[in-house]
């Protein structure tokens, strides 16, 4: 999701509505499913092997301990999520592919039995995700980017439950709590299709779980260090923000032919490399958003915005029912279940000022 949410692959089983998903496409997301539940191994039996790193071992007694406040305090699935680990000896659990228009942030879109459409295609191989994106129309622009975890939305728990990843186990403490709670907040509620919906939600508990874990159990230097790379994320996020937003105006604005639109959009993107060269300036020699920044474009902003779009609304619900997660779920299951746009009428309602450019992933997690 940080994070992206992909599909579980069991689940995309079926006859897609989208004709450029085939057979192939299936037992790809199959096969590599399957692949990632075989390699897991109960967390317990990693703490007990002998062969198992101890800086392994202590982020896995880390991530156990995250699990178990999950539960206790943000009322999250107990269930066999997160109790098994695995090393998928790769950088990424999947590839997502999103395109978009020259002159527009609305992603491309796919569709599938269970999931609805959504603005992106996973592959659990970098180079099936590259050549897909390669076959694309000439006219998009296309971004492929890796994708730390993904949910199963509680499907497979029968099978294990999804597990812990070498992809995001070696995270910042309070990163790595905020990405369980986030894949784990995918399993209370999900609104097929609607990918800022369900992507802000999850962010949203993210976000409030992992100030309370940060708050009660961290230590003072993981505070510290977490400090240090939030204010990195915040930074880049409205550095990203405001490009999204003047590309998004210049995009709407009817009294410009397509000629100034392509002229303003290059200034914008020019602006937006240089402010980002003088934001990382001040970082230390960090550079974990360079791979963004170099493939930046219309579809990796309109895939950004999903994580950030309806946030600030899905906050002010949980102050609405008075902080207590349960009830917060509630309203979030109850809005799941409308029409999309009466949820979005009522998310708007409560945060009038939110605003929702494009939607689906988000790559470097910002």
């Amino acid at each position: 999701m940080r994070r992206w949410t992909a599909l579980a692959a069991l689940a995309l089983l079926g006859t897609g509505c989208a004709s450029t998903t085939g057979v192939g496409y299936y037992w790809q997301s199959v096969t590599g499913h399957l692949r990632l539940m075989q390699a897991a191994r109960p967390v317990d039996d990693w703490l007990a092997d002998a062969q198992t790193p101890a800086a392994l071992k202590e982020r896995l007694a880390l991530a156990r301990r995250i699990r178990a406040f999950a539960v206790a305090e943000l009322a999250l699935p107990d269930n066999a999520s997160y109790h098994r680990y695995a090393d998928l000896q790769r950088r990424a659990a999947v590839y997502n592919v999103v395109a978009a228009p020259a002159l527009s942030l609305t992603l491309q879109t796919w569709c599938f039995p269970v999931a609805g459409c959504v603005g992106y295609r996973g592959y659990f191989a970098e180079a099936d995700a590259r050549a897909f994106a390669s076959g694309l129309d000439r006219s998009l622009e296309v971004a492929v980017y890796p994708v730390p975890a993904y949910s199963t939305l509680g499907w497979m728990n029968w099978a294990g439950g999804d597990p812990l990843l070498n992809t995001f186990i070696a995270y910042p403490e309070g990163e790595l709590a905020r990405i369980v709670f986030h894949e784990l907040a995918h399993q209370v509620a999900y609104a097929a299709g609607d990918t800022v919906f369900n992507e802000s939600f999850a962010t949203a508990v993210e976000r409030l779980g992992g100030a309370r874990w940060l708050n009660t159990r961290a230590g003072d230097k993981a505070r510290t260090d977490y400090a240090t790379f939030d204010g990195r994320r915040r930074a880049f996020r409205a550095l990203t923000l405001s490009a999204r937003l003047r590309l998004d105006a210049i995009y709407q604005d009817a009294a410009l032919d397509d000629g100034e639109k392509t002229r303003r959009k290059a200034a914008t993107m020019a602006d937006f490399h240089r402010a980002y060269q003088d934001l990382k300036r001040g970082w230390g020699g960090y550079a974990g958003y360079d791979p963004f920044v170099a493939q930046a474009n219309n579809a990796s902003f309109g895939a950004q915005a999903a994580y950030d779009g309806l946030v600030p609304a899905f906050e002010a619900l949980f102050e609405r029912e008075g902080r207590d997660f349960a009830r917060f779920y509630d309203a979030v299951r109850a809005l799941a279940a409308q029409p999309r746009d009466e949820r979005l009428a009522s998310l708007r309602r409560l945060a009038p000022a939110t605003t929702t450019v494009a939607a689906t992933d988000d790559s470097a997690r910002p």
